[in-house]
């Protein structure tokens, strides 16, 4: 293991933090219908544990309701069954062909409980973030401490590995304030 291989693994996997806090984010619903929702869903189908994405097609013909039309007519009942067990807080409602998920308005305190969440989710990426500096600083004082590399190149790499958990932080920090406006949004 080398500073170089270090460092790019380092911002490897603080991109990966970042990433898994946006998509923990996204599944955040707001008063808008987004099929994102519906990607943590998982369906019990024949047995089986199915993303729900894998069984059925959504549409958003208005912007506060979102219609599931399942490959499947056989697959509604568990469709239905996944949504409400989910942490959604949203009621189906079915014709036979298709599934409706009306999203209604967000009351002021549903906006805070779900900002809170995510200022949850923002925090545990952060710590996610800062986890990979903690793990890589380790590695770098290790290879100084082989003498694989000198004082002077473990305190250029710390500075590095610094600015890398800096840049992604305050990413997160964005996307969360993104989150939150969208929120607050009436």
């Amino acid at each position: 293991m080398t500073v170089n291989d270090t460092l790019k693994d380092a911002e490897q996997k603080m991109r990966g933090a970042v990433s898994v806090t946006q998509d923990e984010l996204a599944s955040i619903r707001t008063g808008r219908a987004n099929p994102k929702l519906l990607e943590r869903i998982h369906v019990d189908y024949y047995g089986t544990q199915v993303p729900l994405l894998q069984l059925a097609s959504n549409s958003v013909p208005e912007p506060r309701l979102l219609v599931i039309q399942p490959f499947d007519r056989n697959a509604i009942g568990s469709i239905e069954k996944a949504i409400l067990s989910s942490d959604l807080g949203l009621t189906p409602s079915n014709d036979g062909n298709v599934i409706r998920l009306s999203f209604p308005p967000l009351t002021e305190e549903r906006r805070r409980e779900l900002i809170k969440m995510a200022k949850d989710r923002a925090e545990e990426g952060r710590v996610s973030v800062r986890n990979v500096r903690r793990h890589s600083k380790e590695t770098l004082e290790r290879l100084e401490r082989e003498h694989a590399i000198s004082e002077d190149d473990l305190r250029r790499s710390e500075k590095e590995v610094q600015h890398l958990t800096d840049r992604y932080v305050a990413e997160i920090d964005e996307k969360l304030e993104h989150k939150e406006r969208e929120l607050r949004e009436v």
